[in-house]
């Protein structure tokens, strides 16, 4: 069991959506957590777009400082196939290096 690396995105403004979408892999999740580096940043929610056209929102609100990760967040059902991942997210740049936000997903 480990966490592979679904996308990568780096935050351009303070309060924005954005949008990691998942094409190298094709495999089936069951949880996924942010990691973010250079600058810290609140996640507000985030709608997990599934290969079978349905999507799950989920509501977090999740503040992670820079080099730190958010909490595991369980997926709904099994062995989904995700698609595309959009987040709402707030960042204050102290370090003059915009955020980057890294997605993981892990098949339990």
């Amino acid at each position: 069991m480990r966490w592979e690396l679904l996308g990568v995105k780096k935050i351009n403004k303070t309060y924005d959506r954005d949008v990691i979408s998942v094409t190298a892999t094709e495999g089936t999740f069951d949880a996924l957590i942010f990691k973010v580096k250079y600058s810290p940043v609140t996640i507000y929610d985030m709608k997990v777009h599934y290969g079978n056209g349905t999507v799950e929102d989920i509501k977090i609100r999740y503040h992670v400082q820079a080099g730190g990760a958010s909490r595991i967040i369980d997926l709904r059902g099994r062995d989904r196939i995700i698609k595309k991942v959009v987040f709402r997210y707030e960042t204050k740049t102290f370090s003059g290096r915009r955020a980057e936000i890294r997605l993981f997903g892990i098949h339990i």
